[in-house]
């Protein structure tokens, strides 16, 4: 009998460290999609802990918060999965399989996501616990500003493709700083 292993979205692929900066995979325990049902969003904000988050926001903390992910739409990501009672006023679908969590630290990141996102992420306009749906070179991700580095989201059979581009752009960071001193 086969016998299955579990593996990271981007298992050999980080750490990545280039010019000052690093991205790291993230393995949070849970990714829950939750989407209220008609008429029920006000009930579902008061059995959550912190609430819904605002469009473009997170809400909590880490061992256990919400990122905005859409319309009507959060993800849970945390140590635990959400209570069952949620169920009732929320559809709750598992997504810790479906996506790979990337962290990208360093002294420069906004120049270095500028060049594969669209997003103007200087930390004036995207500040700690700002999110957002967008591209990243050619792929669909969440992007959320952290205290110290940005965290994306892309579909796990995206892993690969996400740290090439984002390990280009760093090593397009790091030889404009060479260049520039």
């Amino acid at each position: 009998m086969a016998k299955l292993l579990s593996k990271s979205a981007a298992r050999g692929l980080c750490p990545v460290q280039i010019g000052g900066h690093r991205l790291d995979e993230v393995t949070p325990d849970h990714i829950w999609s939750i989407a209220p049902f008609p008429g029920q969003e006000g009930a579902l904000a008061a059995a959550l802990p912190n609430g819904l988050p605002a469009p473009n926001r997170t809400a909590g903390r880490v061992g256990a918060r919400l990122v905005w992910s859409g319309r009507a739409q959060a993800f849970w990501i945390g140590a635990a999965a959400p209570d069952a009672g949620l169920a009732q006023y929320a559809a709750l679908s598992d997504q810790t399989d479906g996506w790979c969590v990337l962290k990208l630290s360093g002294p420069r990141v906004e120049a270095v996501l500028a060049r594969v996102t669209p997003l103007d992420l200087h930390p004036g306009m995207f500040k700690r616990g700002h999110t957002a749906r967008t591209l990243l070179g050619h792929m669909s991700a969440q992007i959320t500003r952290l205290a110290d580095g940005v965290e994306i989201m892309v579909f796990r059979s995206m892993a690969g493709t996400a740290v090439h581009e984002i390990e280009e752009a760093m090593k397009s960071v790091a030889a404009r700083s060479v260049l520039s001193d």
